[in-house]
């Protein structure tokens, strides 16, 4: 025979908790917490036959298992001067925060694993829950830098209220993180810098094959950071914001190219760098930003825009019978539209298309090609989507860019090009170009991931 003995969790629990969540997610009035009692339940294991089974003798309550989630064990040591400490005596050391944060910090899991939730900790020892798995994590990433050979200058930085700075970035390699404490320490970083540094690096990989992608150095964390504000400022073509932004990008990168990259763009020396057209030729004063779409970014944005969507495919006619108003009422938000549209798109408010008021329509490419610039293998591997704002119709300005019926199929064509060709109308400006986000391509070694 054997014995299986459920450890309830506390009757208190007021919280759910899941691996996905870094903090407890509350229940709402309407759920019930349910008390559990430690319960011994016993069976007899009958080896396998071909007689009929027997019909089983236990209770129904018995017959289903259920074992409560347990906290994975902590990845920290735990300091030898706690290791052999009860559970009330290891409450009172983190009550009294005895010792430096990431000594006390790997002596939560085990607390939890022995039926305390974090809602019972908190109320014990007055740390929180968000605040205790910021602990956790934050001193697995410290072992992590400890195990890759850091060294202790940099160690000493994190003493202090490091486990906020640590847990930021938590999902970079082994070797990002090493680097990241060390330029996090160069430039005395906060919280908040630490997280847009760890997004910097992150999204690197993904902009492959962005404008002035190559001339940044993945290994450089300040080089990420660079070539993250360079990409803001080209989302702020002939904005203010876009000059601050490169100043700011100049200022952060390290590598020689990266820096002549920016200075040049500073100088106005690579707005012919936007590629080649179909023809081969360079286009010259490119002003419409091409923006890659980042993984997550729409939910991080504090403001975002709607636009119905057509198809190319649709030759105009989707242009044409899109809805022209469309607003977002109420406390929610709600959109409101003058008439029905199948197909929206969200995106972040990025300034070229808040400045649409009304009449702005999206249209899904399946490719690249009808640019007229930067027909190259990334352009022609991947959709996109073509932001027009059509309460600005007609032709004016030469370096700007149109959408157009061509030969019986919808095009983006330069404000030169179809003067000389003696239209003066369009089917709406065209205010940005829009890349969809893509996956991490890197290949990370296991051993580099927690």
């Amino acid at each position: 025979m054997f014995s299986v003995t459920l450890n309830s969790p506390s009757p208190t629990s007021t919280f759910l908790r899941s691996p996905f969540l870094s903090s407890p997610l509350p229940l709402n009035s309407h759920h019930r917490a349910t008390k559990l009692h430690r319960t011994t339940i016993s069976a007899i294991i009958i080896p396998s036959s071909n007689s009929q089974p027997q019909p089983q003798s236990q209770p129904p309550q018995q017959q289903k298992l259920y074992q409560p989630f347990r906290a994975p064990p902590s990845q920290s040591p735990i300091p030898p001067k706690y290791r052999n400490l009860d559970a009330p005596a290891r409450l009172d050391v983190l009550t009294n925060r005895l010792g430096l944060w990431y000594e006390y910090a790997p002596l939560i899991p085990p607390l939890i694993q022995d039926g305390f939730d974090p809602s019972t900790l908190e109320e014990i020892t007055g740390i929180a829950g968000r605040d205790q798995n910021q602990l956790v994590v934050g001193a697995q990433v410290r072992e992590s830098l400890v195990q890759s050979g850091v060294d202790a200058e940099t160690l000493e930085f994190f003493d202090n209220g490091g486990a906020e700075l640590l847990y930021e970035i938590r999902l970079l390699t082994n070797r990002q993180r090493a680097d990241a404490a060390r330029y996090m320490l160069e430039c005395k970083f906060e919280p908040n810098d630490a997280r847009e540094l760890a997004k910097a690096i992150k999204d690197f990989p993904r902009r492959l094959g962005d404008r002035g992608w190559d001339y940044f150095d993945y290994t450089i964390p300040a080089d990420c950071l660079a070539f993250m504000h360079y990409r803001q400022a080209l989302e702020y073509r002939g904005s203010e914001l876009r000059i601050s932004s490169l100043e700011k990008a100049l200022s952060v990168a390290v590598s020689d190219r990266a820096k002549e990259w920016i200075t040049k763009e500073l100088e106005g020396k690579n707005a012919g760098g936007e590629a080649e057209g179909r023809g081969g030729s360079v286009v010259d004063g490119v002003t419409v930003p091409v923006v890659r779409l980042n993984l997550g970014e729409i939910a991080e944005a504090k403001v975002v825009t709607v636009f119905p969507v057509c198809d190319a495919e649709d030759k105009g006619k989707g242009v044409e019978e899109a809805p022209w108003e469309y607003r977002c009422k109420g406390d929610f938000g709600i959109v409101e539209t003058e008439k029905g549209w199948r197909r929206w798109v969200v995106l972040p408010a990025w300034e070229p298309v808040v400045r649409v008021k009304s009449g702005g329509v999206a249209v899904a490419f399946s490719d690249a090609r009808a640019l007229p610039w930067r027909v190259n293998r990334w352009y022609k591997e991947e959709s996109i989507l073509v932001v027009a704002d059509r309460g600005r119709k007609e032709v004016i300005e030469d370096d700007g860019f149109y959408l157009v019926l061509s030969e019986d199929e919808l095009k983006v064509e330069r404000g030169v090009t179809l003067k000389e060709k003696g239209c003066e109308e369009s089917l709406g400006s065209v205010v940005m170009v829009v890349r969809p986000p893509r996956e991490n391509n890197e290949e990370f070694d296991e051993e580099d991931w927690e």
